[in-house]
């Protein structure tokens, strides 16, 4: 696994975070170290989705970045006829993720696609994954995605939704960005790192509240969605049709 060195130096000008091939070559380390919890939510995604997964159905990973949902469903699902569609609009990230898979045995298929979420048709699905993927989505199109989800989810289907929190309150903003900071500190980012890394996200990760994500699901259609993970200002939700 490539160490995360992208911003140890210091960058005259910043330009805009994209999951381009220098991000997509050091990815797993970078998201280890910047999301508290992350192994913890891969590892249930995959044992949600072996929960929920119905026979002869799709299970989609939308932004599915270097596959590791997608990884983790294939371990832990045992439901017959399934099939995986991962999809990203980033071409270094699905290559990669199509090299990783290619590395894996397993019986059932992962499709990738090179596509923009928003434009997909989903169909015939009993889970679908945005792990911090509607963050990155423009905040006018997140709830025309979650209804178009809703709709291709079959009855007693889920929505696995992970997100970097807001908060309406300041004081338990600053709190969460404080240690966060040293969350990130403590996985060995220097204070230039974790600045120049803010500084370039800044305007493309866009974060909800935690009110506004059940508020948002609950307009889409889904019949109830809770929060099962919490750490600092990083969540995890499931949505019920």
């Amino acid at each position: 696994m490539s160490k995360d060195t992208l911003y140890s130096q210091a960058h005259d000008r910043l330009a805009p975070f994209e999951f381009d091939e220098q991000v997509a070559r050091v990815f797993p380390d970078m998201i280890k170290r910047s999301v508290p919890g992350y192994s913890h939510i891969i590892l249930n995604i995959g044992v949600l989705a072996g929960q929920y997964a119905q026979p002869n159905s799709r299970l989609y990973d939308l932004g599915s970045s270097l596959g590791a949902a997608s990884v983790a469903m294939r371990h832990r699902v045992q439901a017959p006829g399934v099939e995986i569609v991962a999809i990203d609009n980033s071409a270094a990230m699905l290559q990669r993720s199509r090299d990783f898979l290619d590395t894996e045995e397993s019986d059932i298929p992962v499709i990738t696609q090179c596509a923009d979420i928003r434009n997909v048709d989903i169909s015939n699905a009993s889970v679908v994954v945005l792990n911090f993927t509607l963050q990155f989505v423009p905040p006018t199109d997140r709830l025309a995605l979650l209804q178009s989800i809703h709709h291709g989810l079959n009855p007693g289907g889920i929505l696995i939704l992970s997100e970097k929190l807001a908060s309406a309150d300041t004081e338990a903003q600053q709190w969460m960005d404080k240690h966060h900071t040293l969350f990130k500190r403590a996985q060995g980012y220097s204070d230039l790192e974790i600045a120049q890394k803010r500084a370039a996200i800044e305007n493309v990760l866009i974060p909800d509240t935690a009110e506004a994500h059940h508020e948002r699901l609950a307009h889409a259609g889904f019949s109830a969605s809770h929060q099962w993970f919490h750490s600092f200002n990083f969540a995890s939700f499931v949505a019920h049709k």
